[in-house]
């Protein structure tokens, strides 16, 4: 349990108290970018490895009591849950977006501002939201229960800490990015400051998001060996 628990913390907060803060900033001045850079992704590999050896000990431990089981409801419900974060996810990845790691000079690009990024700022985040969210639904055991609500509470206060960071690093043209899209996904549509455009989005990306939803529904009791479809 405590093995989970630390890599959990360590994956969490190295993000959050790290990447998003004036820690960073004041690394990047001493070590540079590339150097920040590098040393970051390795510790975040470092970190999900411990995070997923972890989570496979801390099954089979006699302290992971398990609160809620899954049925044949939330199955029905998660496999649903999953194809939403997919659509989040891969199109977010595939996206050019002023968000996302060494991507800011997106900003430069008049048309930035569609496809993905008319829903939300941050796709990719919030498909691990999702993605972790819909986990937690079908997965009520203590182990489960750590590593899916740290990647869910990661997923939702990263929005705000990489908010936060581009506003220090890139001033009022971030903030005429930001006021016309927003971290809730919808919330400028539904404002009004938006509309939907899915041929922008690009129909191979939605292609490609159910294509992986499709492999990984499959997949999962190979990969995972736990069955995701009926």
């Amino acid at each position: 349990m405590l093995n989970l628990l630390a890599a959990a913390g360590f994956f969490v907060l190295m993000h959050l108290l790290v990447s998003g803060t004036r820690v960073r900033d004041a690394l990047t001045g001493r070590i540079g970018q590339g150097a920040y850079t590098g040393l970051f992704s390795l510790g975040s590999v470092a970190g999900l490895a411990w995070l997923g050896f972890g989570f496979a000990a801390a099954r089979g431990q006699g302290w992971n009591a398990v609160y809620w089981t899954l049925t044949p409801a939330t199955r029905d419900v998660q496999i649903g849950v999953q194809l939403a974060a997919m659509l989040l996810i891969v199109p977010g990845l595939t996206t050019p977006n002023p968000t996302s790691v060494a991507q800011e000079g997106a900003l430069d690009r008049p048309d930035v501002v569609k496809g993905m990024l008319r829903i939300t700022r941050h796709p990719f985040l919030w498909g691990v939201a999702v993605w972790a969210a819909g986990h937690l639904l079908v997965n009520g055991d203590r182990a489960s229960i750590v590593l899916f609500g740290s990647m869910l509470a990661l997923a939702l206060f990263g929005t705000a800490s990489i908010d936060a960071k581009r506003r220090r690093a890139l001033g009022a043209t971030w903030d005429a990015f930001a006021a016309q899209t927003s971290s809730v996904p919808f919330g400028a549509i539904l404002g009004g400051r938006q509309k939907l455009s899915l041929g922008e989005i690009g129909w191979w990306r939605i292609v490609l998001a159910v294509a992986v939803w499709a492999a990984l529904a499959w997949g999962h009791p190979y990969l995972f060996g736990v069955r995701a479809l009926p």
